[in-house]
């Protein structure tokens, strides 16, 4: 029940944020009455399009919302993020983003361009090696993984869990683990389940943890970034690279049992596969991560855009069933969250079970003999 009214709670202020942000859109068609000689000032509509690609893109701070002051401008609330910029020639520069005022001001000759990057102003080349709130929260989910796993031996240490029941967190990571080890390891992996379990571990921890950020309002999408995703991706390339053996690549480059003409088809393919079998990874761990979120905005932005499109009765009339689905789909994505890192981690056992997999045989034929 307890996780139960927290998830409830995340898409509460999910959608309050997103209410919130955009309130003023609402009004936008009862200000300025209609007065002989008098031509309003154009305003801005809503854009779902940068609602959207401004919550699973990269940006130098944590956006929240923002509200309209009394003299119609807005304020962002936001946390600035440090700004770590290097050109030849000129040095590096280190100053916080809120520095450039939300894309509104210069900063020792540099600013915001239209996808929130940072470029020089004369055009010339720059080096960003700042801390985004992606690389932040990839840094927050990498200590907090740390900490959960010390903690968790330091217990087992003292024997809790081993003379006495798990108690705490011990519950839910014992649980875990124990899944990994018994479900995706050992049938996978077999007498070297010992030797790769605590990559898979990681893996499967690293994922779940920043998939779960990602579903707190405000936060980044990490396991939405194609770069996240592909450098885990080349990381169990690498594995998967290290654990092949001769069999392996026997099977790869000369088929037995194949006829010769065939083989000049199957084993182009079969070395490409090569290079599938991660780029699979990558992309179904960026694909399924982006789509959800970009469903719930979708759901969320229907709301603004019949209030702008038809009228504001229609945008209060839209808004029960919206919240309805986006509620519906929050809870489908704190189940692929952990879907996900299952499959990932899964995917990966099988493939490096593949790459050695010649040994079974060759060990079974030596037991027989």
């Amino acid at each position: 029940m307890f996780a139960k009214g927290i998830k409830s709670l995340l898409v509460a202020a999910f959608s309050t944020i997103l209410l919130f942000s955009s309130s003023t859109l609402m009004a936008q068609n009862e200000e300025h009455p209609a007065q002989e000689g008098y031509e309003p000032a154009k305003k801005e509509g809503f854009n779902a399009k940068e609602v959207i690609f401004g919550h699973i893109m990269d940006a130098h701070e944590f956006h929240f919302a923002e509200y309209e002051g009394s003299d119609g401008t807005k304020h962002p609330i936001s946390i600035p993020l440090p700004v770590i910029l290097y050109a030849p020639g000129k040095g590096t520069s280190v100053f916080m983003s809120s520095k450039f005022e939300h894309g509104h001001a210069e900063v020792d000759g540099y600013k915001l361009n239209a996808e929130g990057k940072v470029e020089a102003v004369d055009g010339s080349k720059v080096y960003d090696f700042s801390l985004t709130r992606n690389v932040v929260q990839m840094i927050l989910a990498l200590a907090l993984l740390v900490w959960i796993m010390t903690s968790v031996a330091r217990s087992y240490s003292k024997g809790h869990g081993v003379t006495s029941a798990p108690k705490g967190k011990q519950n839910l990571v014992e649980v875990l683990v124990t899944f990994v080890r018994d479900e995706v390891a050992k049938p996978n992996l077999g007498h070297k389940v010992n030797k790769y379990l605590p990559y898979l571990l990681t893996v499967f921890f690293f994922i779940l943890i920043n998939n779960i950020f990602g579903l707190i309002p405000g936060t980044a999408n990490v396991t939405g970034n194609i770069a996240f995703t592909a450098v885990l991706g080349v990381i169990s390339f690498v594995v998967i690279m290290f654990s092949s053996n001769s069999h392996y690549w026997g099977h790869i480059f000369n088929p037995p049992g194949v006829p010769l003409g065939v083989k000049f088809i199957l084993v182009p393919v079969e070395f490409l596969s090569v290079f599938i079998k991660p780029f699979a990874l990558i992309i179904r761990l960026f694909a399924n991560m982006v789509a959800g979120h970009i469903i719930i905005i979708c759901l969320i932005s229907m709301i603004f855009i019949f209030a702008e499109k038809m009228a504001v009765g229609a945008g209060w009339g839209v808004s029960p069933v919206s919240l309805a689905f986006t509620i519906f789909i929050y809870f489908i994505e704190v189940l692929v969250a952990f879907l996900q890192a299952f499959i990932f981690t899964m995917l990966t056992a099988v493939f490096i079970g593949q790459a050695f997999e010649g040994e079974h045989h060759e060990e079974g034929a030596a037991a027989h003999h």
